[in-house]
């Protein structure tokens, strides 16, 4: 997989961290989501003086990338945890700070296209959807335990599901007759419970139920969440912060936290900026990237991406 495995918008990536790596002379930068490597190896071989820390939660996925990047193992840390760790992470390997975080958020490749590990709604496999399989909690539990309420919620908050209640009133009917283990299963009841109408348009109607399954099983938004300010606090100034999202919710905590982090806490109404409140980061893009016609072409999973960057620019 690792040598058909395309990395969304990596060269892009790379040329926004460039300025970062090259302005200090034994830069390291964070790989918070390691994946297959491709993005990490990619800053390797074009960056002969750059250290790279990889961080995955998919012991999988770690196995994989450090085959793969094995040439490189000198210049390479890997640690399997959940990204929200970073700043132990960095201190684990002997550093205070880096000039680059690279965040690839959502599920991987690996991820989808194994059926096994139950993320794929298109393909027969158990309700797993465990980024990672060392934890006990899986979409099974879920979808067998939570109250009919918390699971409206989740298909609410995490799916923007706008039939939320009818597919949880299906759910819960199936629940008890026997335990929902099956991807196939819980797709079809996704299916019926949602309007002919509506599920004529839109793709598979039971995406958003699994998109807010794998988020809930994962807690990936909380993660996200703590994640991305520990990065920015462990940015020195130059240093620049690169986000792909590939989902509206993980994207509008990316630009809040961007927006809130490139605001001046000057009171408006002085006609001066104090610096004690001047902001310490400045946004690389203004708004967001897309994926380019050519990009698309190769790679269709880049299409849903928006690509931010942010870059310390005060102590």
């Amino acid at each position: 997989m690792t040598s058909t495995h395309i990395s969304v918008m990596r060269d892009r990536c790379i040329e926004l961290l460039t300025p970062a790596i090259n302005s200090r002379e034994n830069p390291v930068v964070v790989d918070a989501t390691l994946g297959l490597g491709g993005h990490t190896e990619a800053l390797l071989q074009k960056f002969p003086h750059l250290t790279v820390i990889g961080i995955d939660r998919d012991q999988d996925a770690i196995d994989r990338a450090s085959a793969r990047l094995a040439p490189f193992a000198d210049r390479l840390h890997v640690a399997h945890t959940t990204f929200d760790s970073i700043e132990s992470v960095v201190k684990s390997f002997g550093h205070t700070n880096i000039v680059g975080a690279l965040f690839d958020l959502g599920v991987s490749s690996l991820q989808l296209d194994e059926a096994n590990r139950g993320f794929s709604y298109s393909q027969e496999a158990p309700l797993d959807m465990r980024m990672d399989r060392t934890q006990s909690l899986t979409a099974a539990e879920i979808l067998n335990t939570y109250e009919p309420g918390q699971l409206v919620r989740i298909l609410r908050t995490y799916g923007e599901e706008k039939f939320a209640t009818r597919v949880v009133e299906s759910i819960v009917k199936a629940r008890t007759i026997a335990p929902l283990n099956s991807t196939s299963v819980l797709a079809s009841l996704v299916k019926n419970a949602i309007p002919a109408a509506t599920r004529r348009t839109g793709g598979n109607p039971a995406k958003r139920t699994f998109q807010a399954l794998r988020i809930e099983t994962n807690d990936e938004l909380g993660a996200i969440t703590r994640a991305l300010p520990a990065a920015l606090n462990l940015l020195t100034v130059g240093g620049r912060l690169v986000v792909m999202s590939f989902q509206s919710l993980e994207d509008r905590i990316v630009k809040d936290l961007f927006v809130a982090s490139t605001t001046s806490g000057t009171p408006r109404d002085l006609p001066f900026e104090l610096p004690e409140f001047a902001a310490k980061f400045s946004l690389v893009i203004r708004g967001s990237e897309t994926p380019t016609e050519k990009e698309l072409e190769e790679n269709s999973r880049s299409a849903s991406v928006r690509l931010r960057a942010i870059e310390r620019v005060a102590a």
